[in-house]
């Protein structure tokens, strides 16, 4: 996890997965990873583009935080 507010990583982790289904030519990809490179790192935008659903991933964060 990094830094940030939990509700600003959650905010970007919804808006680049509505995005990644506007995406069509690798530049399309690499404008977007440029995008939200910063804010959600290198693994979330990986898991992301493999298909993993953002309540999942959201999901396993709060687990790793311990807010069970």
């Amino acid at each position: 996890m990094t830094t940030r507010q939990q509700a600003d990583i959650e905010e970007e982790l919804r808006t680049a997965a509505e995005e990644i289904e506007k995406l069509e030519t690798a530049q399309d990809v690499r404008d977007w990873w440029s995008k939200h490179y910063y804010t959600l790192g290198h693994r979330r935008m990986g898991r992301l583009l493999l298909g993993q659903s953002v309540a999942r991933m959201l999901e396993q964060a709060q687990r790793s935080r311990g807010d069970e």
